[in-house]
């Protein structure tokens, strides 16, 4: 009986079917994952871009927005850190384990799960005893009126950590044996929102919506895991053996992982300063622009890390090679999608907030900085291949020092750039971010290669 991907493979035409089995086998894996990938992520931010059409109908550009925003954005701050680091070691360490000793699998699963438990619940009890007194403090840059509602919401949206980096963790289970139905599955947050909102009013949505919804996330990935016995319960004696490859990964992927997280919390404090409505402004704009981002980064990451991790722990040549190749098709396809966002940036914000609260003076202001906001398309697209084939070798020290070098160069033109031109230069910015990031990570795959080649690495 073939799978559910297989069933949704062949829904595309025989023709792209065809030209997919004509490819060489990583191409030919990696194009099957970016198409199916992309696939799920397209249903997913449609349900994403309708939950943004509701939140504008509700709220418009407000202080209930900024302030959630806000609060939402330092929340997911250190669970895009955890899951990120936990994602990039987790896939090509089970890669080996596949390899090397499969029946080891079990217990380290049950460990990782008790462990990822004790420091979600930790992370939780220590937001929602900080959170709501940092978001109110002067210094941030909040007003009075944002200042209290993310207040409010902090004492709630604390406990969406927890839930989220246990859904993150399910999910690289999940991705590290080459499945993609959880990125289906990361819709059910905005499906909750979009629901709440429809139906309640003040901020009680937002907040509610939120935590049901990742609730429901977790139980909809942990379901299929365990009817599959790939869930084992939780173990909280730590003794597996492969803690120590873990580890060896982990702490440099959290310090490079941190650090380009701080990419994104930069962009939070640059634009409270700038006003009542920038980060609605800038949270609109970017929510659009998470659209593309996302069937680029999320296709290409769980594409190509289980692929090229697998490559990597056959002892198979060539990732290099597959890497740039698909760099350069990536950016053309990014620059491609760019240029038609930009074109259609009026119609696409008219058509998506343009109701309620959220008037033509809006839509102005956001489709303005839209147009800046794709800049970073080709750039991010191109970089993430480059950056996922270092994961895939276990190049972990390479990969954070160019998270350093990111965080350097954001920090660097922002403060040159946001005081000239204000929120525009604040994502010119980030594209200068990814284009920096992907020569340093060319740059170091074609080191690389070319020891390789010289027999001296």
């Amino acid at each position: 009986m073939p799978t559910p991907e297989r069933r949704i493979l062949n829904l595309f035409p025989k023709r792209l079917q065809a030209r997919l089995a004509g490819l060489g086998s990583d191409h030919k894996q990696l194009a099957r994952g970016l198409l199916l990938v992309g696939f799920f992520v397209l249903v997913g931010k449609f349900a994403g871009a309708a939950k943004e059409m509701a939140v504008a109908w509700r709220y418009g550009v407000s202080e209930t927005v900024d302030a959630y925003l806000f609060v939402f954005n330092l929340v997911q701050w250190p669970i895009g850190i955890l899951a990120g680091v936990i994602g990039a070691v987790l896939v090509p360490l089970a890669a080996r384990l596949r390899q090397e000793a499969p029946q080891d699998t079990p217990r380290f699963r049950s460990e990782l799960l008790g462990g990822t438990l004790l420091v979600a619940l930790g992370l939780g009890i220590g937001a929602w005893l900080f959170l709501p007194w940092f978001v109110q403090q002067p210094w941030v840059g909040l007003n009075q009126g944002q200042a209290a509602l993310a207040g409010e919401m902090a004492t709630w949206l604390a406990w969406v950590l927890p839930l989220a980096m246990i859904a993150r963790l399910l999910a690289a289970w999940t991705m590290a044996a080459n499945r993609h139905l959880n990125t289906l599955l990361e819709g059910a947050p905005a499906l909750a929102i979009l629901v709440a909102v429809l139906f309640m009013g003040g901020t009680a949505p937002l907040i509610w919506g939120t935590l049901i919804g990742f609730f429901v996330q977790v139980l909809l990935l942990f379901v299929p895991l365990a009817l599959r016995g790939e869930a084992e319960a939780p173990v909280f004696v730590f003794r597996s053996r492969h803690w120590r490859p873990f580890f060896a990964g982990f702490g440099l992927m959290l310090v490079g992982q941190g650090l380009m997280s701080l990419v994104d919390i930069i962009d939070q404090f640059f634009a409270a300063r700038l006003g009542t409505g920038a980060l609605s402004t800038l949270g609109y704009s970017t929510r659009i622009l998470s659209l593309i981002l996302g069937l680029g980064t999320i296709a290409i990451g769980r594409a190509a890390l289980p692929v090229l991790s697998r490559t990597h722990a056959e002892g198979r040549a060539g990732i290099e090679r597959t890497a740039i190749q698909w760099a350069i098709l990536l950016f053309g396809a990014g620059l491609g999608i760019a240029l038609v966002t930009f074109w259609l940036s009026p119609h696409i914000v008219e058509l998506l907030y343009e109701r309620g609260q959220f008037s033509s003076g809006d839509t102005l202001r956001v489709s303005g900085l839209l147009g800046y906001a794709v800049v970073q398309v080709p750039f991010y697209f191109a970089s993430m291949i480059l950056v996922y084939a270092l994961l895939s070798q276990g190049r972990y020290g390479a990969v954070a020092a160019i998270a350093a070098a990111n965080l350097a160069v954001k920090l660097g033109l922002a403060s040159a750039l946001v005081p000239a031109m204000g929120l525009p230069g604040l994502l010119l910015a980030t594209a200068g971010v990814y284009l920096a990031s992907g020569l340093l990570a060319a740059r170091a795959l074609l080191m690389k290669d070319e020891r390789v080649k010289n027999g001296t690495g």
